[in-house]
C-alpha cells in the first residue's frame, strides 16, 4: 500500500501556523496508514511565540517539522505594509523549499493564503498543490470579489456598499478589511495579488464547515469561473491552545483558578487577539461600561507593539491606566490580566460572553464552546468577519464596527449587558445549536467528514 507524502508550508504567525497543524493533525487522523506530513516552518526573528509554538511540536512517526534555514528579513523600514514584508520573507524561501521537496517521496503541496509564491515551486516539480485558507469562506468570496474590481474601488472615501457573491447583504464599507480603507498603508495590492493565484491550485480546503456558511459555499461552486473544488473541513481548532507550552504558563493558571471560583456563565471575557491592542482612551471607556454593569468580567489588555513588525507586550503596570480606584473597586468581581490561552478560557463553565476581535480561529473557538460573542473587529479581515456573524449568520450582536471611532463607556455598558443578561435569547439559542452542530460534522456522515474523505481520496488518487 502506498503512502501519500503531505507537505504543508503557512505565514508564520500563530493565527495562521495553529490551523495549519491542526489540519495536518485530522489529515493524519483520517488515514494514519496512508498519509504521513511534513511542515516547513519559516520564522521571523521579532515573533519569538512562533518559534516557542513550533518547538512545542514533537516530531511523530507521521507528523515531522523542518525549520528552513531562513533568508535574511528584509528591511521593515522600506515596506508600507506587513504583509508585503511577509510575503517577501516568504518569496525568499523558494529556493530551499524547493530544495526540500526534492528530498521528499512524491509530495503534496498544501500553501496558505499568504504562501501563493510557492505554487510556482509546485509548478517546477511537477506537483499536486492545494490551498489551505484559514479564513471563512465569506472573506474568501470577498477577496476573489475584489479580484474582479479596478484599482479604484473600494473607495477609501465611499460610503457605498459592495454587492459580492456569498453575502445576502451588501457588504457596507465599515464592514470591508482594514486594508480595503487603508490602501497604500496595509498593502491592499498584496491581497488581491494572493488571491489571484487560488484560483491556480488543485483545490482550497477551508477552515469552515456546511452548515455554518451553507450561502457561501453554494456560491464559492457557482458564481466563480475557474475555482477549483472547495472542501470545508472545519472546524479545525486547537484544543489544547498554548497553555502547556506557553512562557507564562503561571500566570494562566492563576486565572483558571480565579474562574475556578466563578459562577457558571457569569464572566465576559474580553480578548483581543495576539495582535490586538487598544489605546489609552479606549481603555478607560471599557473600564467604565464594565463597572457600570456589575457583571464579572476577565479582561485580557495588552500594550501596543512599539516598533514594526512588534506584537503587543503585556503591560509592567496596570494602575495608570485606568479610571481612579476602578481595579480596588472591581477586585470582587473582575480581573485583568496579560497573555492568557484564550481556547483554555473559552471552554470554561464560567465563561458566559466574549467580547471578541473577531478573528476566524476565536470566532470557531467560540462558537465550538457555545459562547456567544460581542464584535469588537480592530485588523485584517475582522471588520468583515464580524459583518457576516452579526448581519448574515445572527451568532453575534455588535459592539463596535467601524475602525477608528472610540466606543463610548454607555455603549460597552449596553452590550455587555445584553450578551450576558441573555435579552437576545434566539442568539443564545442559535449558537448553542452551533455548537452542537460542531460536534456532528467531524464525525462519521457528517459533512465536514465527507469533505476530508473527498479530499483524501484526490491526495491518495496522486500517488
Amino acid at each position: 500500500m502506498k503512502q501519500a507524502e503531505v507537505a504543508i508550508i503557512a505565514t508564520p504567525t500563530i493565527g495562521n501556523l495553529t490551523p495549519a497543524v491542526e489540519f495536518a493533525t485530522h489529515l493524519i487522523n483520517h488515514h494514519p496508514n496512508r498519509i504521513s506530513v511534513t511542515i516547513l516552518t519559516i520564522s521571523i526573528p521579532q515573533w519569538p511565540l512562533v518559534n516557542d509554538y513550533i518547538q512545542s511540536r514533537t516530531s511523530t512517526n507521521h507528523i515531522r517539522f523542518i525549520q528552513l534555514d531562513p533568508p535574511e528579513l528584509p528591511p521593515p523600514d522600506q515596506y508600507n505594509s506587513s504583509i508585503e514584508l511577509i510575503s517577501l520573507h516568504i518569496q525568499n524561501h523558494k529556493p530551499i523549499v524547493k530544495q526540500t521537496l526534492q528530498n521528499l517521496p512524491f509530495v503534496t503541496l498544501f500553501v496558505d493564503m499568504f504562501c501563493t509564491s510557492m505554487i510556482d515551486v509546485a509548478n517546477e516539480l511537477n506537483i499536486p498543490c492545494f490551498l489551505f485558507f484559514a479564513s471563512p469562506a465569506g472573506y474568501l468570496s470577498f477577496v476573489l470579489h475584489l479580484t474582479t474590481l479596478s484599482e479604484s474601488e473600494p473607495e477609501s472615501e465611499s460610503e457605498s456598499a459592495l454587492v459580492v457573491p456569498g453575502f445576502t447583504n451588501p457588504v457596507p464599507s465599515n464592514g470591508y478589511p482594514l486594508y480595503c480603507i487603508n490602501k497604500k498603508e496595509l498593502g491592499y495590492s498584496c491581497f488581491v495579488d494572493h488571491a489571484r493565484r487560488y484560483k491556480e491550485t488543485m483545490g482550497i480546503v477551508i477552515n469552515t464547515f456546511k452548515e455554518l456558511e451553507p450561502y457561501t459555499l453554494d456560491a464559492l461552486s457557482t458564481c466563480y469561473t475557474g475555482l477549483p473544488p472547495v472542501y470545508p473541513v472545519g472546524p479545525i481548532i486547537d484544543r489544547d491552545g498554548p497553555a502547556k507550552w506557553h512562557a507564562n504558563r503561571a500566570g494562566h493558571e492563576k486565572v483558571i483558578q480565579w474562574l475556578d471560583k466563578q459562577p457558571e456563565s457569569s464572566v465576559v471575557f474580553l480578548c483581543f487577539g495576539s495582535m490586538g491592542s487598544l489605546n489609552r482612551a479606549q481603555v478607560r471607556e471599557i473600564a467604565t461600561g464594565l463597572e457600570r454593569t456589575g457583571h464579572r468580567f476577565l479582561w485580557v489588555l495588552r500594550e501596543p507593539a512599539k516598533k514594526k513588525l512588534d506584537l503587543p507586550n503585556d503591560y509592567d503596570d496596570f494602575e495608570n491606566l485606568f479610571p481612579d480606584g476602578f481595579l480596588h473597586r472591581t477586585a470582587g468581581i473582575g480581573l485583568v490580566c496579560g497573555w492568557v490561552s484564550q481556547v483554555s478560557v473559552l471552554a470554561h463553565k464560567g465563561i458566559g460572553g466574549f467580547v471578541s476581535h473577531c478573528g476566524w480561529n476565536s470566532i470557531l473557538e467560540s462558537i465550538s464552546y457555545g459562547v456567544p460573542i460581542a464584535t469588537w473587529p480592530l485588523y485584517g479581515e475582522q471588520h468583515l468577519n464580524a459583518f457576516e456573524m452579526v448581519e448574515e449568520l445572527r451568532l453575534s450582536m455588535e459592539i463596535r464596527s467601524g475602525s477608528s471611532d472610540l466606543v463610548l463607556a454607555d455603549e460597552v455598558e449596553r452590550c455587555v449587558k445584553d450578551l450576558m443578561d441573555g435579552r437576545d435569547c434566539e442568539l443564545k439559542k442559535k449558537v448553542k445549536e452551533m455548537s452542537e452542530m460542531c460536534k456532528k460534522v467531524v464525525m462519521k456522515n457528517g459533512s465536514s467528514f465527507e469533505a476530508l474523505e473527498d479530499l483524501v481520496n484526490v491526495i491518495l488518487s496522486k500517488v
